[in-house]
């Protein structure tokens, strides 16, 4: 009989398929392996916030403006689930903050790409929510409770998003030469830094294989990509765009596309801090946190008030 609080008896029952809850005993590496996770996929949302809603009011009609402002409005509740969720595991949401606006946490290396016209909504919708649901859907049966009853909600609103952004392609495709030009050069943009998205290759990703061993990841992130490429070329073609890589290819016996080696120097370039964006998304949030500061601290005071009134009438 294993001790349930020894990581043997802890392994069995992740081997087991069973969930993994906040109170239930769990090794120090796996909370933190959850903690750099699920904080770094709730930046992601917040920050991925920033190059949409610049659109919101250079939107091409009222119908888009609206699917816009839902989407993003959307994505911060997304970012308010996940960060909720890395809460359960014993961190502060102030410290989260702190260690995003710090640079010590990351967040998805893409939002760091500026997006120049209406054709970029529609790339980051299709490319960008289209890669983000690949991932997240093998992590609605991640082992952390919490994270995976987060994914389940999350899923059901980003594919609408991915719907959201093909449709902007697919109707740009329809339209005059420059619309066309538009999205095919949106398209040559956005491609790469969509595979990025998924992490390194999995030889020279550093918490890969504690992440499959755990479950915390149900797939690797080559396998992740790959399906992202074979379900993402077709609808590029069925719409008339060009995917910009001339190696691709299509094995006929596995079903699956092969392409040209992703520039992993521009990944990291990024990633430490020095893509297009970097510093214009971090000032934004500060400047946005530090102005919001009053509302926090009004709904801290609003909160007390009430507590004590209700010990006055206990």
């Amino acid at each position: 009989m294993h001790n349930e609080h020894s990581e043997t008896h802890f392994q069995s029952r992740i081997d087991n398929g069973e969930h993994i809850e906040a109170k239930d005993y769990m090794p120090e590496n796996y909370r933190k392996h959850l903690i750099r996770q699920i904080s770094q996929h709730a930046h992601s949302e917040v920050i991925g916030m920033q190059p949409e809603g610049n659109w919101i009011t250079r939107a091409p009609s009222l119908r888009s403006k609206q699917i816009l402002l839902a989407k993003i409005q959307d994505e911060g509740g997304h970012g308010l689930y996940l960060y909720s969720a890395a809460e359960t595991l014993g961190v502060s949401r102030a410290e989260l903050i702190k260690n995003l606006q710090s640079g010590k946490a990351k967040y998805s290396s893409i939002f760091n790409y500026p997006a120049l016209n209406w054709a970029d909504i529609g790339a980051i919708g299709w490319l960008v929510d289209g890669a983000a649901i690949v991932n997240q859907v093998s992590l609605q049966r991640t082992s952390y409770g919490p994270y995976s009853r987060a994914m389940v909600r999350i899923c059901k609103e980003e594919s609408f998003h991915q719907r959201q952004g093909y449709e902007i392609m697919a109707k740009m495709m329809k339209g005059t030469k420059e619309q066309q030009a538009m999205a095919q050069d949106a398209m040559n943009r956005w491609w790469w830094p969509a595979l990025m998205m998924f992490g390194p290759h999995d030889t020279d990703s550093p918490h890969s294989s504690d992440a499959v061993k755990w479950k915390i990841k149900r797939e690797t992130n080559d396998e992740l990509r790959q399906k992202f490429i074979d379900k993402t070329i077709p609808q590029a073609e069925l719409i008339g765009l060009k995917v910009p890589d001339e190696n691709i290819k299509l094995n006929e016996k596995t079903g699956h596309y092969t392409i040209s080696e992703i520039n992993w120097d521009e990944f990291y370039r990024v990633i430490a801090g020095h893509g297009p964006c970097n510093k214009q998304r971090l000032d934004h949030h500060i400047k946005y946190h530090e102005e919001g500061a009053w509302v926090r601290e009004a709904a801290e005071a609003h909160k007390h008030k009430h507590l004590e009134k209700e010990l006055l009438t206990i």
